[in-house]
C-alpha cells in the first residue's frame, strides 16, 4: 500500500495539470492507496479556497474517491460521519474535529457557528468554556 499527499489528490480531482493528473491517475489505477485524515482535511481546504469549489462539489468528489475499492482511510465510518455532518451545515474541519471526539463528553470552542451547528448531532456536546467563579 502507498500513501499520497494532498497535491496528488488535488491533481486527481481537479485535473488542472495534465502531466501531474496522469501520474496521479496512474497511482490510483495501479496501487492500493491510503489517504491520511490530514490529507483529507487539507484537500478540502485547498479545493474550497484555492479552487473555489462549492461544498456539495467537494463532498461528491470525496464520496466518489473514497468509494474506490483500492482507497483506504484511517476510519471510513468516521469520514462518512464527517461528510454527513458537513452536509448538515457544519464546517468541514469542525465536523472532522467533532467526529474524532466521540469518546469525549464535551468539546470546547469560542466558535459560535460550531456551537449552534453541532446541537443535537453528537453525544459530545460542543459548547463555550464557562467562567469559573
Amino acid at each position: 500500500m502507498i500513501a499520497v499527499d494532498t497535491n496528488i489528490v488535488v491533481r486527481l480531482l481537479t485535473q488542472d495539470d495534465a502531466l501531474q493528473y496522469e501520474r496521479s491517475y496512474q497511482l490510483f489505477q495501479s496501487e492500493a492507496v491510503f489517504i491520511p485524515n490530514t490529507v483529507i482535511l487539507e484537500t478540502e481546504w485547498v479545493l474550497r479556497f484555492s479552487y473555489k469549489r462549492q461544498s456539495h462539489e467537494i463532498r461528491t468528489a470525496f464520496k466518489n474517491l473514497f468509494g474506490l475499492p483500492n482507497v483506504h482511510l484511517s476510519n471510513a465510518r468516521l469520514t462518512e460521519q464527517v461528510l454527513q455532518w458537513h452536509e448538515c451545515g457544519l464546517d468541514f474541519a469542525d465536523a472532522f474535529h467533532l467526529a474524532q471526539c466521540q469518546l469525549c463528553s464535551d468539546f470546547y470552542t469560542f466558535d459560535a457557528k460550531f456551537v449552534d451547528g453541532a446541537k443535537e448531532l453528537s453525544s459530545c456536546r460542543v459548547q463555550y468554556p464557562q467562567t469559573q467563579v
